[in-house]
């Protein structure tokens, strides 16, 4: 593999911008080849390339892309539930991927992709941005340093604003999205997975559509995405872990807040503050020792998207990835054991009863 990669990127709306102006600072990457079936996306593609555009060719799917020979790895993010009919052609080619999360709209399509990605001699990675936060990194370093002990707590809360408008307005139904809890969330069930280095082993979710959407039709139907939800998740290791999730909190200071608690402390992060508090037990009535700091951020990557400048960060690890300079860190199954979380998480709201992980077959 040469040292600059050729990138391919199928799906130019908003997060296809994003990883767009993200592999523009990325040393060694040039986008040359972008598909799309919608013009509109496409004109928003043009837009971020600027004064390359013209040296990048435009496709209306993944197949013509695949067959191009222009691409020496691809950037999927198209709609959830396009990713298998995507991916097929790709995969077809043997081109390095990185797929954007959620992985599949439902388990049997992402455990076609894990098959496929796991027969490939090139590298498949799963988009998981909220590991790349530079913050975040630094929380779970100290977690799986030992500065809280043996781990026993994690919570996880996101107070947020609603979901955004995407092309033909497909994100306001479950049957596309797999469901906030798959859509959404999957990037935080991933982060209780990294962080416990366990499995889930049974969920509980309480969820509903209460605020967002309601006075919202599209050829009659109203859509039926959860907009807030309590989901609480026990590990194989006895670890437990909770997701707060709010959208319809728009005026937070931070989106994110990240707690977990040891036998030994606690310690919190927060976005996009970037603080961390460390709290060691001290014992009752003896002074604390709270300890807090900043993680900065790069300020080109945090103008380049809106995660908080993870895209950039991930995006440096893939392109080693594909040049054989790094492994792969998120790999098709840690997508597929995101989904299967957050599946089992809208089964459990809709059913409104612990769902155990093995009646999914994990």
């Amino acid at each position: 593999m040469a040292e600059t990669v050729r990138y391919g990127l199928v799906g130019t709306g908003m997060m296809g911008v994003e990883h767009i102006r993200n592999l523009a600072i990325t040393p060694g990457a040039v986008v040359t080849a972008i598909a799309d079936p919608h013009e509109a996306s496409l004109r928003q593609a043009r837009g971020a390339l600027g004064d390359r555009t013209s040296a990048v060719t435009a496709f209306t799917d993944s197949a013509a892309l695949a067959r191009s020979g222009l691409v020496d790895a691809v950037i999927v993010s198209t709609p959830n539930f396009t990713h298998r009919t995507v991916l097929e052609p790709l995969f077809d080619a043997g081109l390095p991927i990185l797929c954007e999360k959620p992985l599949a709209t439902t388990l049997e399509d992402a455990r076609w992709v894990v098959e496929r990605a796991s027969a490939a001699d090139t590298p498949f990675w799963t988009a998981m941005e909220y590991r790349y936060m530079p913050p975040v990194v630094a929380f779970v370093e100290a977690v799986h340093a030992g500065r809280i002990g043996d781990l026993r707590m994690l919570s996880i809360r996101e107070h947020r604003f609603p979901f955004l408008r995407k092309v033909g307005d497909w994100n306001r139904f479950s049957e596309n999205t797999g469901g906030t809890m798959v859509e959404k969330c999957c990037h935080f069930f991933d982060l209780m997975r990294l962080i416990t280095r366990s499995e889930a082993v049974r969920v509980y979710c309480s969820g509903a559509m209460d605020v967002n959407h309601l006075d919202e039709r599209y050829e009659g139907r109203c859509p039926d995405i959860i907009d807030n939800s309590y989901t609480v998740v026990d590990f194989a290791n006895g670890a437990r872990a909770m997701l707060d999730l709010c959208m319809f909190a728009d005026g937070v200071a931070n989106q994110e807040e990240i707690t977990a608690a040891g036998d030994a402390g606690r310690i919190d992060v927060f976005i996009p503050s970037g603080e961390l508090v460390h709290s060691p037990r001290v014992g009752f009535r003896n002074p604390k020792r709270v300890e807090s700091w900043v993680v900065e951020v790069d300020e080109a990557a945090l103008r380049a998207g809106s995660h908080h400048g993870s895209t950039f960060y991930e995006h440096q690890r893939f392109n080693a990835a594909v040049r054989g300079a790094g492994p792969v860190e998120v790999t098709a199954h840690d997508g597929l054991m995101a989904v299967a979380i957050g599946t089992a998480a809208e089964l459990s709201a809709r059913e409104k009863r612990v769902v155990q992980m093995a009646e999914l077959g994990f």
